[in-house]
């Protein structure tokens, strides 16, 4: 069995606050730790339910974030951006039997993380045919597209509650709940034994029902903090401006769609 690990920061264990997410900020460290430790105990719990090969791609700003030294050694790592559209989901392809997403937030306009946002803080909000899109939506729909399942989410209550309603066999841990500013954890242990526990139990059911569903249309909106930046995207061929800070683009293929957002977010 191939599992492939998609980790962020803003939706690990009590993180509350950007600094805690910036490199340059001593209170990252902790988080940065932490977030280390979680993709840790899902990589166990993958290797508890027969994982041959574990692939963690790090997709928190510079994608240089995971301690690769606290690792289990039989981990595959992808370290910094290729370039390419897939994005968070770099080396991701249809070998794989299983997609696990760690550290996963609630998308912008969403008062369930103080960190909550979709793909760039400059982005008001992505709406895909109606909804607004987390970074889990998107990326879920793009290993759909490539047919792989979804097994196991970790990140804050909120997202974990629109996760259900996406696909209710995935299963979830909340590793915390935010209120507005506010970030409420139970001990980081706790959770931590959680991911190990339910990355394991995910893994050994049957994948078949957790393919998330690719729609057969894809209307996007991206909606823009700064109408300039909306007018910019407006050129990308497909794009066109809906409102001073927003634009929308179709298609039936969604590889389509992530080439669009990978020139315009």
């Amino acid at each position: 069995m191939k599992v492939y690990i998609s980790a962020d920061i803003e939706g690990v264990n009590g993180i509350c606050s950007w600094p805690e997410t910036d490199a340059a900020h001593p209170r990252y460290q902790e988080f940065r730790e932490q977030m280390t430790e979680e993709v840790r105990r899902a990589c166990l719990g993958a290797k508890a339910a027969g994982a041959e090969t574990v692939f963690v791609k790090d997709a928190h700003d510079s994608a240089m974030n995971i301690i690769a030294k606290k690792l289990p050694e039989f981990v595959i790592l992808h370290r910094g951006w290729e370039g390419t559209v897939c994005s968070m989901m770099a080396g991701l392809d249809s070998s794989f039997d299983a997609v696990v997403f760690v550290g996963y937030h609630s998308p912008s306009q969403s008062e369930g993380n103080s960190l909550s946002h979709t793909m760039s803080t400059h982005i008001h909000k992505i709406k895909i045919n109606g909804e607004i899109a987390s970074e889990f939506l998107i990326n879920s729909l793009y290993a759909s597209y490539l047919k792989v399942p979804v097994a196991f989410l970790s990140g804050d209550l909120r997202l974990t509650e629109i996760v259900k309603k996406v696909n209710p066999n995935i299963e979830t841990v909340a590793t915390k709940e935010g209120r507005f500013g506010a970030a409420i954890s139970r001990h980081p242990e706790v959770t931590n034994r959680e991911i190990a526990e339910r990355v394991a139990s995910s893994l050994k059911k049957d994948l078949s029902k957790n393919i998330v569903p690719l729609p057969d249309h894809f209307n996007v909106e991206i909606h823009y903090r700064k109408p300039v930046e909306a007018l910019n995207a407006s050129f990308f061929p497909g794009c066109k401006l809906i409102a001073p800070d927003a634009i929308a683009f179709e298609s039936d293929d969604y590889y389509q769609v992530l080439v669009m957002m990978k020139y315009t977010l």
